[in-house]
């Protein structure tokens, strides 16, 4: 006996003009110039807690890095306090707009990385917090990066009020230009670094158009040839990766040789799993490649903790690599803190690759995931990505200030395209209008919660001062 399978429901098209009233009313609702606010009252969570409750999952003995690595300064403090923001930002005027979120959307998760048409391209790079929710707070976290790297840099205040306008008015006019393209153009428009060289260069004097040659031309040779240069050695005429504890610590050296042929067994099985949740021809691809030795390595700065592996894989032969990064994928700080209770999928690591397709114009190859299954129940979701692949990033210490502005604005351009490929582009730009009242507004939300981050930074360094939380600095 066959069954009929049921019609999926009908989805709702209202009209543009619709779509722009939906944008109006909210408008009216949460006015833009709203947007400015940002107040901390007796209710607001004390931040360490909030670092403290993440570090109960992560690895014990890597935790006192993370802790180390975002007291450099207030915005290593930032890279790392997503939650604390996302916390905060959930206190703050929203428009109702929704769309999926980067979730750490701040200005070192932008960078290079080649397509699979290998062109150089300019992204998002991070998704790790990825989530449904108000549009507005990627703005922010960008926005907020920005009025902190400029402080360090010494910017004068009237500079950096010109970045923050740039980032804000880069996205509402990158919004209104998408709220009137065809679906299809908007979903196929990327930042091709070419096309994206002329502008960037005309904001720079000579000697920095040099450097950025550089980082192009250097961003092409990361790649897997690079990476088993750099981390890998030949023992005993076999490819293994080099011991950096407690950055890099091959499999050897952190379990017992019976143990190690249990988690390596393991870590096969996964990323013989993983490969069902990438496309049929890059399983084929997937599966030339041998496995030939693993490490755990320590990444980024809100993410030390989690668990994170590197995978060196073998193809034709030893000159034919492929380096993976297995990483561990907890629960969106989005959800956590912030209050967003959409459908996602149940594997973290699906949300963070469906989110990352769905906001990247272009993905890794081999993006996908899988979990594992915990002694006495539980479980634990990773996401697997190459571990490099054409990438570059800025370097905000040594921008000039003209060259953040240009930074801030293709930044700014960048979230409202991944925006406008999930959310309702023409409702947001309605919600934005064509003014400045909206780029105001963010300015001055950035002044104050930088101002709010540098005090945040303080508490972790009296908690350090007290004992209450054990840090390792200089790794």
């Amino acid at each position: 006996m066959t069954t009929t399978p049921s019609r999926p429901a009908v989805l709702p098209h209202p009209t543009p003009e619709q779509r722009a009233a939906t944008g109006g009313a909210a408008r009216v609702a949460v006015p833009p110039a709203s947007q400015a606010q940002f107040a901390v009252d007796a209710s607001r969570l004390d931040p360490v807690a909030v670092l403290e409750a993440q570090g109960a999952s992560r690895v014990p003995e890597l935790v006192p890095i993370r802790y180390g690595r975002m007291l450099v300064s207030p915005f290593t403090f930032y890279r790392g306090a997503a939650a604390v923001m996302a916390a905060d930002l959930a206190r703050t005027p929203s428009s109702g707009l929704e769309v999926q979120l980067c979730g750490d959307a701040h200005l070192l998760n932008f960078g290079l990385f080649g397509s699979p048409e290998r062109r150089l391209v300019f992204d998002l790079n991070d998704f790790d917090e990825t989530h449904p929710g108000p549009w507005e707070w990627d703005v922010k976290r960008l926005a907020a990066s920005l009025e902190i790297a400029a402080r360090e840099n010494g910017f004068s205040r009237t500079k950096r009020r010109e970045i923050q306008l740039a980032a804000a008015r880069g996205y509402q006019e990158a919004m209104n230009e998408f709220a009137g393209m065809h679906d299809l153009d908007v979903w196929y428009a990327r930042a091709d670094v070419e096309d994206q060289r002329a502008e960037l260069t005309a904001q720079l004097k000579k000697a920095r158009k040099k450097k950025l040659d550089k980082t192009l031309t250097k961003a092409r040779t990361r790649d897997s040839h690079r990476a088993v240069a750099k981390l890998t050695e030949v023992v005993d005429g076999q490819r293994r990766i080099i011991s950096d504890p407690p950055l890099i610590v091959p499999v050897s050296e952190l379990i017992t040789d019976a143990e190690r042929a249990d988690l390596v067994a393991e870590m096969r099985d996964l990323i013989r799993g993983y490969r069902s949740s990438v496309q049929a021809d890059r399983r084929v691809l997937l599966e030339g490649f041998e496995y030939v030795d693993m490490a755990r390595k320590v990444v980024g700065v809100g993410s030390v903790g989690t668990r994170c592996w590197i995978i060196l894989m073998r193809g034709r032969d030893d000159g034919d690599p492929l380096f993976l990064q297995v990483k561990e994928a907890q629960r969106s700080v989005i959800a956590e803190y912030g209050g967003i209770r959409a459908a996602v999928p149940d594997n973290e690591g699906e949300r963070v690759v469906t989110g990352q397709r769905l906001m990247q114009a272009s993905s890794d190859i081999f993006l996908g995931w899988q979990s594992r299954q915990l002694p006495g129940g539980g479980r634990r979701d990773f996401y697997v990505r190459q571990l490099a692949d054409w990438k570059g990033g800025a370097v905000p210490e040594t921008m000039i200030p003209a060259g953040m502005v240009a930074y801030a604005r293709l930044c700014g351009w960048t979230v409202a395209r991944a925006h406008a490929r999930s959310g309702d582009r023409i409702a947001i730009a309605a919600y934005l209008g064509e003014d400045t009242t909206f780029a105001n507004a963010i300015a001055e939300f950035s002044v104050a919660y930088a101002d709010q981050n540098e005090r945040d930074h303080a508490a972790l360094q009296e908690a350090e001062r007290s004992g209450r939380v054990k840090v390792e600095r200089g790794l």
